[in-house]
């Protein structure tokens, strides 16, 4: 575990000082909403997936305050969520299966938690997930619209969740001995760039066979590309959301101070080949990746295979994905992976 000065700098960090006063207000639907219109997924771009199309009408019934301004500030993350989701589900249901227990599955910092909730509520009971948010409003979204008593909330930041806190909160029985899959959703570019700390801090929380899943917004080493990449996100996709004075308004009150604590996609590599023998780009939108990692060859061929295809317009999309980051040279990943053909349903029909 991390030691107490790097606690210490992550409870000073913009997250919980700075920002909170924004993350409060758009959590309790003070502010932060988009002006112009709601996001909502092209499933033309899902190929009119089953499973996606499930997830997506039970995701839609949960939401909480911060769902819209998220997906509105991310081009085609709606989309990606719908994808993440169902290929979530079908992993978890595997998990079930096999094990003959609940798959645990823990959302870090996903906002209210409708992810979580979503997927707890598919799983009756199959399924036990977990978020953490330290912003009120979140946990008020919560557990007003939570779905199943298999969803629970942990009010407070990721790395309150200690060995010593599992042991002693009953709410975190079902969690104790680790998870099948974990997902960091843009959080750990809120409390610093020591990638390597935050990235021990949970890796001994997923199970043997489990996944890490990470979305993140990476820098550059070419900042006009990076620049480039956000004119593209605010110009092109969030402007359908919000006025122009709110792009901006999140920029100067946001988004600069954030930048200073992203790290590119070398930095997050090296500290996830530290604790994973395998790590996978599984999409990619400007400056935001799906980044995969697991010591289970296995689980990483399930999850990745569970996905359909990365639902995005080639003009946003950067990277040839699956991109491989780190790979067992003794087992290796094969190369004749594919994403799962979606079961299309006609969309006139």
């Amino acid at each position: 575990m991390v030691d107490s000065k790097t606690i210490d700098a992550w409870r000073k960090a913009p997250r919980l000082n700075s920002f909170a006063t924004f993350f409060e207000q758009t959590a309790s639907g003070l502010g932060g909403a988009p002006d112009l219109d709601r996001p909502e997924p092209e499933m033309g771009l899902l190929s009119f997936d089953l499973a996606c199309m499930t997830f997506w009408d039970t995701h839609r019934r949960l939401w909480g305050h911060f769902d819209s301004h998220y997906f509105a500030s991310i081009p085609y993350r709606l989309e990606e969520e719908c994808r993440l989701g169902a290929a979530i589900f079908s992993f978890a249901q595997k998990t079930w299966a096999r094990h003959g227990r609940p798959a645990t599955i823990y959302t870090l910092g996903a906002g209210a938690g409708t992810l979580a909730r979503t997927l707890a509520k598919l799983g009756d009971g199959r399924l036990r997930t977990l978020n953490c948010s330290p912003t009120d409003g979140n946990r008020i979204s919560f557990f007003a619209r939570r779905g199943s008593d298999n969803a629970q909330f942990y009010h407070g930041p990721f790395f309150e969740l200690d060995d010593e806190r599992y042991a002693t909160d009953e709410a975190l029985q079902p969690f104790r001995d680790g998870y099948d899959v974990l997902l960091e959703d843009t959080t750990f570019q809120m409390y610093g760039r020591d990638r390597d700390n935050q990235t021990g801090f949970i890796a001994p929380r997923v199970r043997s066979n489990g996944v890490l899943v990470q979305v993140q917004k990476l820098a550059h080493g070419n900042t006009e590309a990076y620049l480039e990449r956000e004119r593209q996100k605010d110009e092109v996709f969030k402007s359908r959301f919000f006025t122009k004075t709110q792009i901006v308004e999140k920029k100067r009150g946001v988004l600069d101070t954030m930048f200073d604590f992203q790290v590119d996609l070398e930095a997050s590599q090296s500290a996830l080949r530290s604790y994973f023998r395998y790590v996978v780009v599984t999409w990619n939108s400007g400056n935001f990746y799906t980044i995969v990692s697991s010591n289970s060859l296995n689980s990483l061929r399930d999850f990745i295979t569970s996905m359909v295809r990365p639902a995005i317009p080639s003009g946003f999309c950067y990277e040839q994905v699956p991109h491989i980051l780190v790979n067992d040279e003794k087992n290796p990943i094969p190369l004749d992976w594919a994403w799962r053909p979606p079961q299309s349903i006609d969309s006139e029909t």
